[in-house]
């Protein structure tokens, strides 16, 4: 039924632009005749009619006018109907004059009827759009040599772009038609573009198109947000197509673009892992951070400072920016002082691990929130380094908490990652150490009316320092080789924007759970893992290459405590579901506090005397799922 119901609704739209054609005719006559007209001869009045209604009928199957979108009506097809109207009466008098001889027909019935009809299919198409709209918009479109384009899918976006182009003779695009899957657009036009097919039949659509010579020279997403197993499912089809993916910017910046300007952009790394946007409870994160003093550990980094930005953006009381990094702080702090120049803040260096500093720090700054996204994440590195990653992202973690505790802060945020379940890392067993420590913390205070430690377990971010898109893009760009470590590995992804608005939810949560669940991790849900291969060779087909024929593509074994897949949590985590869609609840693991702290105080002095294998051994026995796994960069270390 769906098939047939574009072909059934053309026909009704023919049969009344048909009525609307034969209305006209007659409304013409009598504005030329009067009331004669219901004594009119026959042949000259309803034989014309006659006539002039099948003429009507067939150039309007010609010129496709039952075929466009009423909705999306504009000049485009005004432009159609003058064509039309002029069609039929060129052809309507010399087929009434070999029939009638024009005997007893008025001439400048014509005349009249050339404005009457033109009015009346008009009308009907141009109302549904301002009612739709409330505005007339578009121009038509003028003949230049541009780049012929397909668009896959239509959205708003789409119809901003077609206008766009419409607009002006230095338009650098040409529609050649576009692919969507409404049932109801199926062999029609919106806006003058031809509806050529579902997605399904998008390689048939290019053929067909390829042998009328109007083959498009690039694929165009037409919706603004889609799903990111969907552009790399399209990435694949285009690569087969030889044509390039480019999607088009957010409508509000086509809005606000000419002609010239409507530049489609390429696919990026981020439309192929990127989910649709989640509806965020902002209205609760703005109670939470506004007014209120918020400090933030490693805040130039790439989870640190987006921290910062959608923090800022809640109209906190005062920021305060903490890091280790020099040059990395002065950036987010100058960043902060262009966007935000209203804002209190202060840009501290210090290093977590310094206890003295960071007490320092809580008790001048006074902060009701922290959010400790400081951390040693390169897994070789800290392999080749483990004291100082025990003493970053443990035992600094620790002191932050404790300096929270002492300070009076509400809420303590830690940023953890996925390496911290079943590690087989000196930077995830780190990691595990420091959300057992929060954990602990937060069961031995609740209730008591003191600090919630909050702890954020995800997956990689997109764009973070050090991560696998950025590599790619370098060895892209410098001819290859791309280096996968090995042909089965995934990961988790998520956007960085995406990750810091579902922390922030997460501490939200918390507060406004006081005492539900204490040391609970909250856990990002990360959608399906991404096979690091097939993101190696969608990335090369993205800049116009093919993967190990232009580019090559390297594998080069697992890196020092790498993985072959990460999990989001441990067996005995049981998951629980919140009210907030993206977090988890994993139950928590925890040990007791007095305990825990003394472990925490063996190996903090076993790492800051630099004893390595007494550090690697209690990192062990603190966190048992690490124990007895060594990569040679520890174990070379250990020796040392």
């Amino acid at each position: 039924m769906n098939r047939r119901w574009p072909v059934r609704r053309a026909l009704v739209v023919a049969l009344l632009d048909a009525a609307l054609a034969g209305f006209a005719y007659l409304v013409s006559f009598y504005l030329r005749v009067g009331d004669d007209i219901f004594t009119w001869p026959a042949q000259a009045l309803w034989g014309g009619l006659v006539l002039f209604v099948a003429i009507a009928i067939g150039v309007g199957q010609v010129f496709g006018l039952a075929r466009r979108v009423w909705r999306y009506a504009g000049l485009d097809d005004v432009a159609t109907i003058g064509k039309v109207v002029a069609t039929v009466h060129l052809v309507f008098l010399p087929a009434l004059f070999l029939l009638t001889r024009l005997q007893d027909f008025p001439r400048s019935v014509v005349v009249i009827n050339l404005f009457v009809m033109a009015a009346f299919l008009a009308a009907p198409r141009l109302l549904t759009r301002v009612l739709r709209e409330r505005r007339f918009g578009g121009v038509l479109e003028r003949d230049s040599r541009r780049v012929p384009v397909l668009l896959v899918g239509w959205g708003d976006a789409a119809e901003v772009f077609v206008r766009n182009l419409a607009r002006g003779d230095r338009a650098p695009y040409r529609i050649v038609g576009v692919v969507d899957d409404r049932a109801d657009w199926q062999g029609r036009q919106v806006l003058g573009v031809d509806v050529l097919g579902r997605e399904a039949v998008l390689e048939q659509v290019v053929e067909a198109l390829a042998a009328r010579d109007e083959r498009p020279e690039r694929l165009v997403l037409g919706r603004a947000e889609e799903d990111g197993a969907h552009v790399r499912e399209l990435v694949e089809r285009a690569g087969r197509l030889a044509l390039p993916l480019s999607r088009l910017p957010d409508p509000r910046r086509l809005e606000k673009a000419d002609a010239a300007k409507s530049e489609v952009r390429p696919i990026e790394a981020e439309d192929l892992l990127g989910r649709p946007q989640r509806v965020l409870d902002r209205s609760g994160l703005e109670r939470m951070i506004a007014g209120k003093r918020v400090l933030i550990t490693g805040a130039g980094g790439s989870i640190g400072g987006e921290i910062v930005r959608q923090i800022a953006e809640l109209a906190p009381a005062r920021l305060t920016l903490l890091d280790n990094a020099e040059y990395q702080l002065y950036l987010i702090d100058l960043e902060a002082s262009e966007r935000w120049p209203a804002l209190a803040r202060s840009a501290i260096l210090g290093d977590v691990r310094d206890r003295t500093r960071i007490d320092q720090v809580l008790a001048r700054e006074r902060p009701d929130l922290v959010f400790h996204a400081a951390a040693f994440k390169h897994l070789p590195l800290v392999e080749a380094n483990p004291n100082e990653g025990v003493l970053t992202n443990a035992v600094g973690t620790r002191v932050v908490a404790d300096a929270a505790l002492a300070a009076g802060v509400s809420a303590m945020v830690l940023i953890s990652t996925d390496k911290a379940v079943n590690p087989t890392s000196v930077m995830g067993a780190s990691k595990r150490l420091a959300e057992s420590y929060c954990q602990a913390l937060d069961v031995a205070t609740l209730g008591r009316g003191g600090t919630r430690f909050v702890t954020v377990r995800f997956g990689n971010v997109l764009g973070s320092t050090g991560s696998v898109v950025p590599l790619f893009q370098r060895q892209i760009a410098a001819g290859g080789p791309v280096t996968v470590s090995h042909p089965e590995v995934t990961r988790y992804f998520m956007t960085v924007r995406e990750a810091v608005e579902l922390v922030l939810q997460s501490c939200e949560l918390a507060l406004s759970r006081s005492k539900d669940q204490p040391g609970a991790i909250h856990v990002l849900e990360m959608g399906q893992p991404v096979k690091i291969l097939d993101l190696a060779h969608q990335m090369i087909r993205l800049a116009g290459l093919r993967p190990n024929e232009d580019i090559k593509i390297a594998f080069k074994g697992l890196r020092p405590g790498e993985k072959l897949h990460e999990e989001l949590f441990h067996d005995q985590e049981d998951l629980i579901p919140t009210e907030r869609p993206g977090i988890m609840l994993a139950r928590p693991r925890t040990v007791d506090l007095a305990i825990l702290a003394r472990a925490l105080d063996e190996v903090e002095d076993a790492a800051r005397h630099r004893r390595t294998a007494d550090t690697l051994s209690q990192l062990g026995r603190l966190v048992p799922e690490y124990n007895g796994v060594r990569s040679p960069e520890s174990r070379r270390a250990e020796r040392a």
